[in-house]
């Protein structure tokens, strides 16, 4: 039996009337800066985030070139961050949705070096960075999971890498696919059936791949009873083979 879908809120879902401001009210602060302390501490952190910002879809929560002044938490929504290549083109650098945090990428030179876009309505925690690294110094705990965050992040990128590298192309679209399983059920979301709020055109550029072959490895995967798909919704039917796919240790025919 599958799980059944939890549905994510979106802008027009919430009543701002109503909304929870608070890091304790929160459901994702589980997988936000907040993880790991204790109800006196998460309230010092609260304190310190100045705004919760609302990003319309389509609309740039930051640009290349602009300076750090916050870190974002993603409270609900989604976002994709780019910048551009070696060859003036744009390239999709990850996808980030309710608890990640984004921003990190200025901190080595106090300037943002990629563009961060809302791809539905969307939501974040605005936390000022300089009185983010004073809070550091107050509460070690907070440092040593930001820690782990960046580790994270490192860890992301590398894999990105190899990604990019000499994977076959349904590999690089299983591992997708299982990355946003997991992501989703994390946050208690079925990690079986979920909408994917990026384009395919978005899908392609992240994986290095076109539009044309995002499309037919969607075909040949629902073909072989991999994935059922409608519009932008996608069922996970088999994800032990899926995550096959994805480790190398099962292969796909060739695209015609």
């Amino acid at each position: 039996m599958r799980d059944p879908i939890r549905t994510e809120p979106t802008m027009d879902a919430l009543n701002i009337n109503v909304l929870k401001k608070s890091c304790l009210a929160c459901s994702m602060h589980q997988l936000c800066l907040p993880m790991g302390l204790d109800d006196g501490d998460i309230n010092r952190l609260d304190k310190l985030i100045g705004n919760r910002r609302r990003v319309g879809a389509n609309d740039k929560l930051y640009e290349t070139g602009e300076p750090l002044r916050n870190l974002y938490a993603v409270r609900f929504g989604h976002f994709k961050t780019s910048q551009l290549n070696a060859f003036g083109g744009t390239q999709i650098t990850g996808f980030q949705m309710a608890g990640d945090l984004l921003g990190m990428d200025a901190i080595s030179t106090d300037r943002h070096h990629c563009d961060a876009v809302a791809l539905e309505d969307s939501e974040v925690c605005e936390i000022p960075f300089d009185g983010l690294q004073e809070l550091f110094v107050q509460l070690p705990t907070l440092l040593r999971h930001f820690h782990r965050i960046m580790g994270q992040e490192i860890t992301r990128e590398q894999n990105v890498m190899l990604l990019l590298g000499n994977m076959r192309a349904e590999q690089r679209f299983a591992i997708f696919l299982v990355n946003l399983s997991a992501r989703y059920a994390a946050r208690g979301y079925s990690p079986h059936s979920f909408h994917l709020r990026m384009s395919r055109e978005d899908i392609g550029n992240y994986l290095g791949l076109t539009i044309e072959s995002i499309s037919r490895l969607l075909s040949r995967f629902r073909k072989l009873g991999l994935v059922e798909i409608d519009r932008r919704e996608i069922t996970l039917l088999d994800i032990a083979r899926l995550k096959a796919l994805a480790s190398g240790a099962e292969e796909c025919k060739p695209m015609a």
